[in-house]
């Protein structure tokens, strides 16, 4: 590689090298599954352009990884003190979602931004800045936190209500989202006493969100056509003729048929169409760069030496990735059919834009335990 770029990507990409790569390889396949996945609805809404969804998902990872790189520009400090105002301006924009947003995909989940006529889906905050305000109050109480009022009870006043909030238009991430807090609190420290109480009243605001929410119905019937195996969803079977059909090695690239058939292949059951056209070895590749995702989050918290830095990378890591395991599992049919995307990889905007965010914030982690280690063996060095 020539020096000089050499020199660029070691000024301009900091942080964590293979989670730059990760990003990188999962960008190229988004791009590529995307496009084959698109030809149909490019037919239908497009008027036949399959150019059209190409150029503008390749612009939405454009925009995805330049707000990665400003976010790993930025101390991870910076964050915390953005978050509580993001959950509070969440609770009224989830609950506009709710009575008025914009219904796509059988969903009314998003609401449209005047004047560029895109879509904000308010959850991709809302998951956001929860897991950094859970990873900030954690940090700050430490050494106080067994004690109730003043440690738990904010954490679980956020924690069950925005996840309720969301839950009311979209169960499934509430879930995810409540998982992932209850994950954070337990590498927290929090008492298992307190974490039951938050159990409880997670399941007290998922059975509101249940009955007066917008997916009680979907959920319920998701739920007993996965329950009774004799029933098989219609996208439950399309996704596993995809798979079938892919075999080991693939059709290849822009070659699947069950784009034509399956729905949303470009979102919900992209995983599918990457299995048809690259076979096991290419669903097994994506997995297996998820999971070193995984592991290089979970580096950078064994490195970090505060514990909010060490709670918000796993936080986030975890919220990624877990989001992605459930989506291949939707996708191979070991578990119900959910609305989760494939993250960095299914078509989407702003879901997009909080993707790159998120791995931007882990950068801006991994590069603080960099510079801790360089200066402590710059340490070492000059006092040897």
């Amino acid at each position: 590689m020539n020096p000089e770029v050499k020199i660029w990507f070691r000024d301009n990409l900091k942080g964590d090298k293979v989670i730059w790569l990760i990003a990188g390889v999962l960008s190229i396949f988004s791009i590529l599954a995307v496009y084959s996945a698109t030809g149909s609805l490019a037919y239908r809404s497009a008027g036949g352009n399959t150019e059209y969804y190409l150029i503008k998902h390749t612009i939405q990872v454009i925009l995805c990884l330049i707000a990665m790189w400003f976010a790993h520009k930025i101390d991870y400090r910076f964050y915390k003190k953005l978050a509580l105002f993001g959950l509070w301006l969440s609770i009224p924009l989830l609950l506009y979602t709710w009575q008025f947003g914009v219904n796509l995909n059988d969903a009314s989940r998003w609401i449209r931004i005047p004047f560029i006529n895109q879509t904000l889906q308010p959850s991709d905050l809302a998951k956001l800045v929860l897991i950094i305000h859970l990873a900030n109050m954690l940090a700050k109480k430490q050494g106080n936190i067994d004690d109730l009022k003043e440690t738990f009870l904010p954490m679980i006043l956020w924690s069950g209500g925005i996840c309720g909030l969301i839950a009311l238009t979209d169960f499934s991430s509430a879930v995810l989202l409540f998982l992932t807090c209850l994950l954070i609190m337990f590498i927290g420290r929090v008492p298992f006493k307190y974490l039951a109480m938050l159990v409880l009243v997670g399941a007290m605001a998922g059975i509101t969100a249940f009955t007066v929410g917008q997916r009680g119905n979907t959920v319920v019937s998701r739920l007993e056509q996965y329950v009774d195996g004799d029933e098989v969803s219609y996208q439950t079977k399309q996704s596993n003729i995809a798979i079938a059909t892919g075999g080991i090695f693939g059709k290849g690239p822009g070659k699947s048929d069950q784009r034509n058939f399956l729905p949303h292949p470009y979102s919900d059951f992209i995983y599918a169409i990457i299995l048809e056209e690259y076979g096991l070895f290419g669903g097994l590749f994506v997995l297996i760069l998820f999971m070193i995702l995984l592991y290089r989050g979970m580096v950078s918290a064994a490195n970090s030496t505060k514990a909010f830095e060490g709670l918000l990378s796993t936080g986030l890591s975890f919220s990624l990735v877990i989001q992605a395991l459930v989506n291949m599992g939707v996708s191979v049919g070991l578990l119900p059919v959910t609305g989760l995307a494939l993250p960095l990889v299914s078509m989407g905007g702003t879901s997009l834009l909080f993707t790159g965010l998120t791995l931007g914030i882990i950068l801006s982690v991994s590069q603080g335990d960099q510079l801790k280690v360089q200066n402590s063996n710059a340490f070492r060095t000059k006092n040897a």
